[in-house]
């Protein structure tokens, strides 16, 4: 193992991520709202940015057992990363959208993954990114892929619960209550 996986991991990434922007893009059609304070901007240059500087950063160079050790670690992270990302995004069905909006007769999703966490694509997101980060074996990349995509994934929340707050006033807010933002007990 190298590298080279890694390099094939972080395609995975990519054709999950195009695949997303693809095929849940609000409709305007059926959008009552949409306030994205240009945070899919931010995501399309902070990701594909980190990723590749990332790489640049990565050790090239032969793996020894504990960098294998390493890679298999954070592709693991990758992998859980992704599975959580997707749980989240198919329990969401059509409320789910690329871009922050609030569709016609949208209903606030309060079961499954979301008792538990508000933003579990955002949890799904940062631990693929950390993942493909740790499986780089750099120290730098570790600082230049998690750090910028979690202020992203911050600034976006940010948005996101506004627009929420004004849809469905006190019932978000009593549902912010009892759940983490992020890090299911923790955050």
């Amino acid at each position: 193992m190298n590298i080279t996986v890694v390099v094939y991991f972080s395609i995975v990434f990519f054709l999950s991520e195009t695949g997303l922007a693809i095929t849940k893009h609000s409709q305007k059609k059926i959008v009552k709202n949409r306030k994205d304070k240009n945070s899919l901007t931010l995501f399309w240059i902070t990701i594909p940015v980190s990723i590749t500087i990332g790489f640049f950063a990565a050790k090239h160079q032969t793996w020894s057992i504990l960098n294998i050790q390493i890679a298999w670690f954070g592709l693991s992270l990758f992998i859980a990363g992704l599975v959580i990302r997707w749980v989240s995004i198919l329990q969401l069905k059509k409320e789910f959208t690329v871009d922050v909006s609030i569709t016609k007769n949208h209903k606030l999703k309060t079961d499954g993954i979301y008792k538990h966490v508000r933003h579990p694509s955002y949890l799904g997101l940062l631990l693929t990114v950390l993942g493909l980060s740790i499986a780089m074996n750099s120290i730098i990349s570790l600082l230049v892929l998690p750090i910028p995509v979690f202020f992203a994934v911050l600034y976006r929340i940010k948005a996101e619960e506004l627009i929420l707050i004004n849809e469905f006033g006190e019932i978000y807010k009593d549902y912010i209550k009892k759940t983490s933002k992020l890090i299911p007990l923790i955050y």
